[in-house]
């Protein structure tokens, strides 16, 4: 039975994808059929043919070295760096649920353990004049647990606490948070991380440098953020 965990964020440009990558990479150091997943992806760039390609998904498959196919890692792709509902009102081609769903759960039957990583915040619209959907949407038919990214500098109590608040209303389950961009010694960042975990109960898991290259977390920890894919 494959395993999943879903990686959303305080906001956009924390570092997901950073940090998706990484965790990706020490998952593939210690179990094997790893995938990776994004519903949609805006603000990519085209190839020397026209092709849009999917920037986040080339970097974690870039990172983390692992052997899924870039066309099965994102099934809708964006050129203008905007939300993907506006995205899609510029460019054409919005999501659908049905299709979101239809590309994640062939990955479930090929692969063990999917991380998944989603598009901004957590309140980031997907679809909005076809259909109404949201990040939280998308985590909700998934059915699997999540991680919080967070810039462990300014500011990051507030928007760190917020979002935990929203998830915890809409019952959204979260295993803990991981710190970007942390400076070993900034008084700051270490009061930000005593007062996160005060205000949520959270664990912050990890506390990751900016320009790192590994994810220092032990491997039971890792393992057990992932739980089984229910259909």
């Amino acid at each position: 039975m494959a395993k999943g965990v879903f990686i959303t964020g305080t906001g956009t440009d924390v570092g997901k994808t950073f940090v998706t990558a990484l965790l990706v990479k020490k998952l593939k150091e210690i179990k094997e059929n790893i995938a990776y997943y994004k519903a949609a992806m805006s603000g990519n760039e085209k190839d020397r043919s026209g092709k849009l390609l999917p920037g986040d998904a080339l970097y974690v498959k870039q990172v983390s070295q692992i052997a899924q196919k870039l066309d099965s890692m994102c099934p809708y792709v964006y050129q203008r760096a905007v939300s993907p509902h506006l995205a899609s009102r510029m460019e054409g081609n919005p999501v659908t649920m049905d299709k979101v769903l239809k590309d994640y759960y062939s990955l479930v039957k090929k692969y063990d353990y999917i991380t998944v990583e989603g598009s901004g915040g957590i309140l980031c619209p997907i679809c909005f004049d076809e259909a109404e959907i949201w990040l939280e949407d998308i985590i909700k038919e998934m059915k699997i647990p999540t991680l919080i990214v967070a810039d462990a500098g300014l500011g990051t109590i507030n928007s760190l606490v917020l979002t935990y608040e929203y998830m915890k209303q809409k019952n959204i389950p979260c295993k803990g948070i991981i710190f970007n961009k942390w400076e070993e010694g900034n008084v700051m960042h270490q009061d930000n991380l005593a007062m996160c975990e005060y205000r949520t109960g959270l664990k912050v898991l990890a506390c990751i440098p900016a320009n790192a290259k590994e994810l220092r977390v032990e491997d039971e920890i890792l393992v057990s953020l992932y739980e089984e894919v229910c259909q």
